[in-house]
């Protein structure tokens, strides 16, 4: 059955759809010997695609979740010789990070193959809520101000924890740095950074460096995306 050319690459593990895109815009994707257009259609158990001229197949759908340290960064490759987190998963499917954590940040990070689920969890309009424990350098007194960052208004649900240092904020913002540069804003500076969830996903049955396959039930709540 055809489909549209960026969702077989998704499903295919290459990247996400808006990354696909990219990739058949500069011409690195043909079809049957042809360089592709963007809007083209195909049929992956028919045509021969390829990208960057290996032949590409349909893998099976794998979904693992990470509990990253600090220290890590979160990238599939890095060339200035700083630990990755694919040094912590070991994995023979070709899955990559939906999403980033900064290098001092730690917490949930979900990779997969499956480029349609990572488009949704990072694409705004689909408006994934992110939920993080915060650790600030100084005492929060809750505020009624609108908080703008870089000239977006950010919406943010903030409550209190047991340690009057720390917070829970929940946003459904994926801007780079976005809950430092939150804070940052209102004058506070973000001394540890956590992510909990995404989506439905949870950080929970896996230890801090470790990772594991998602169970049945917790892949049907992200399916459901």
């Amino acid at each position: 059955m055809k489909q549209r050319l960026q969702k077989i690459l998704a499903q295919a593990g290459i990247a996400s759809r808006r990354k696909s895109e990219e990739l058949i815009a500069k011409g690195r994707v043909t079809v049957n010997g042809l360089i592709a257009s963007l809007g083209q259609s195909a049929d992956p158990e028919k045509d021969i695609i390829k990208v960057n001229e290996r032949q590409i197949t349909l893998e099976k759908k794998v979904y693992i979740k990470l509990y990253k340290p600090a220290g890590f960064v979160s990238t599939v490759e890095e060339s200035h010789g700083m630990p990755t987190i694919m040094d912590l998963v070991k994995s023979s499917y070709k899955i990559f990070p939906v999403g980033r954590l900064d290098k001092d940040t730690e917490g949930l990070m979900l990779l997969t193959n499956d480029g349609e689920l990572a488009n949704k969890i990072m694409h705004p309009r689909y408006g994934i809520e992110k939920e993080y424990i915060v650790r600030l350098n100084k005492i929060f007194q809750p505020i009624k101000k609108k908080v703008v960052v870089e000239g977006k208004e950010v919406n943010a649900k903030i409550s209190p924890r047991e340690n009057p240092y720390e917070l829970l904020i929940k946003i459904k913002e994926g801007r780079k740095h976005i809950v430092k540069k939150y804070f940052e804003q209102i004058g506070y500076k973000v001394c540890y950074l956590k992510r909990i969830s995404i989506g439905p996903l949870v950080l929970s049955g896996v230890k801090k460096g470790t990772w594991g396959y998602l169970t049945s039930k917790e892949k049907q709540l992200l399916l459901k995306l």
